[in-house]
């Protein structure tokens, strides 16, 4: 069974771009990050949606 991702495609290329990986992502697609890279896009994901919902 496929899971899908929760953030949408956009997002994630928003993301990447802020952080500084997206050349990576246009070269070698989403694989090609490193788990760091990943982890730090997870982070700065939920600290938006905090931000969003009034939290921290």
């Amino acid at each position: 069974m496929a899971r899908r991702g929760v953030m949408s495609e956009s997002f994630k290329i928003e993301l990447a771009k802020e952080l500084g990986f997206y050349d990576v992502v246009k070269r070698e697609g989403w694989g090609g990050i490193k788990a760091r890279d990943a982890g730090n896009m997870v982070k700065r994901a939920i600290q938006i949606a905090e931000e969003r919902m009034g939290g921290r």
